[in-house]
């Protein structure tokens, strides 16, 4: 064979090996990682840590499986200050995050590539300008997103919400909240929508966000948690957290910002049985 010829086929098979890595391959190995059942003990697991799962309906069982065996195949976890990440901290984590994609593709979640956990609150180091001074200070966090595909939860914290289906936190949905919100580029507190969907959506939301903020300024109790008012961003986190922790209560004070929501991530959970 001239190796004319040899070059050729060689090149040939090398673009054909890139072409099946970029636009074949994730596919590929998701398929065959979804080949393998799903655990038992995952499932009593779930049960236990993940109070929503126990109410999905049948049709919704097994894409909400399917979701969290890839979610821990591909994702990374790294336990922080001397944290032992082990099966119920993975558990916890994955099945939390994926009822905010039971609906949606997991590909919204391809961005993510790890996950910290700490034992409980931890302190970060803030720095700020302001004009010709740079100003420092230590805050205390429970968890928090990046764009950068890094995910930081307190496990006190997600475990505090595990235990308590009806508490108004819970940091994991209120964390992988940020990570949709991320998906068009900017946190600017709207997830991708488009059409009528994305101009209901910015008329409902803003509407309640300047509700919210009058409220807190009027030093009346607020419908939601008051840190929902710092910026839209957090506002849809913490309400995504409210629409599955007290729907109740956030459809008593909120309907129409309730019926987004369910539009958004296509659940009900007043109705979950």
């Amino acid at each position: 064979m001239s190796s004319a010829l040899t070059f050729a086929l060689f090149s040939i098979v090398l673009i054909a090996a890139s072409v099946f890595y970029l636009f074949f391959y994730r596919s590929w190995r998701r398929n065959r990682e979804l080949e393998q059942a799903f655990p038992e003990r995952w499932r009593t697991l779930l049960r236990e840590q993940v109070p929503y799962y126990s109410r999905l309906r049948p049709e919704q069982r097994e894409p909400f499986e399917q979701r969290v065996q890839l979610f821990l195949s591909e994702k990374e976890f790294y336990g922080c200050g001397g944290f032992d990440v082990d099966e119920r901290v993975r558990l916890t984590v994955a099945g939390h995050a994926c009822l905010l994609i039971l609906t949606r593709p997991f590909s919204y979640y391809d961005d993510i590539r790890s996950i910290l956990v700490y034992p409980d609150v931890y302190r970060v180091r803030h720095a700020w300008e302001h004009g010709m001074i740079v100003h420092e200070s230590e805050e205390i966090r429970a968890g928090e997103a990046s764009s950068h595909g890094q995910v930081v939860l307190a496990w006190s914290q997600c475990e505090q919400a595990a235990n308590n289906h009806h508490s108004p936190h819970n940091v994991i949905l209120h964390e992988f909240a940020h990570q949709l919100d991320y998906l068009d580029g900017s946190a600017d507190g709207a997830p991708p929508l488009s059409g009528e969907q994305a101009r209901h959506w910015q008329q409902t939301m803003s509407r309640a966000y300047e509700n919210l903020q009058n409220t807190i300024e009027h030093h009346h109790k607020p419908w939601l948690d008051p840190y929902g008012a710092t910026e839209p961003a957090e506002f849809f986190a913490v309400l995504t957290e409210a629409f599955f922790q007290q729907p109740d209560h956030l459809h008593r004070e909120q309907a129409n910002v309730y019926e987004a929501l369910r539009d958004y991530y296509r659940l009900d959970p007043l109705n979950a049985r």
